[in-house]
């Protein structure tokens, strides 16, 4: 597992692709090195199985142009913010030094969500403490903290204070959702109907997309959270 420059971390498979997938792409066209962390196989969910989505979660990774995808084999459903999952996270954290974390939202429709997105801050900060002691295959890892955390925005809507312009990068982001064939919507499908099966679900997602777009003057666009305020150069730096 080499450095890479973002490090996008969901709860499920297919989280990650949700949340910031074209903002991924984006990245890695603009030159970025870009890794995937799972933290579940997603195992509990109404389609599919465990097995199937890291098959599918491999071909989404292709598709973006991640230089990996890991998956943590955490209990799907019953995430928890305790000692071994944060020092799970931190193994990953130290091993690919990113600059950039992007979270699961602080609040949303499944449980897991929340629950994960303050396992991965609390992570993050943890993974800058020295005296936390970790490694891999016998090696010492050395204390590692992001210089950014943010948050994805997922079911539910929250107001983003960053806005990433991916009207460009549209098509591939909703290809590399759409890898996860066993999730959404399949007319040919004999599997049980979930809360995001339905062809309505992918429609909304360019809804969502056209609504965080306009914050920013363009036309699609991915929304994030910082919990603390970000710096610029100076007023006229991103416009």
């Amino acid at each position: 597992m080499n450095k890479v420059d973002i490090l996008a971390i969901g709860v499920h498979p297919d989280d990650v692709e949700l949340g910031c997938g074209g903002t991924l792409i984006k990245e890695v066209k603009n030159g970025r090195k870009v890794g995937i962390c799972d933290l579940t196989q997603g195992e509990l969910g109404t389609r599919g199985s465990g097995a199937l989505r890291l098959k599918e979660a491999e071909a989404a990774r292709e598709i973006i142009g991640a230089d990996f995808r890991v998956n943590l084999g955490l209990p799907d459903g019953f995430i928890e913010n305790d000692k071994a999952s944060q020092l799970k996270i931190i193994e990953v954290l130290r091993a690919c030094t990113p600059d950039v974390v992007i979270c699961n939202a602080p609040e949303d429709r499944h449980p897991d969500h929340g629950r994960s997105s303050d396992l991965e801050k609390v992570a993050c900060f943890l993974s800058g403490l020295r005296r936390i002691e970790t490694s891999i295959d016998g090696v010492e890892q050395s204390a590692w903290r992001p210089k950014v955390v943010l948050h994805y925005i997922q079911d539910r809507f929250l107001v983003p204070n960053i806005v990433v312009d991916v009207t460009d990068f549209w098509d591939q982001r909703m290809e590399a959702i759409q890898a996860f064939s066993s999730q959404f919507y399949d007319p040919k499908s004999n599997e049980p109907e979930s809360a995001i099966s339905s062809k309505a679900f992918l429609e909304l997602q360019r809804g969502r997309g056209l609504q965080m777009g306009r914050y920013i003057g363009a036309t699609l666009g991915e929304g994030f959270i910082s919990e603390r305020p970000l710096g610029a150069e100076g007023l006229f730096s991103n416009y």
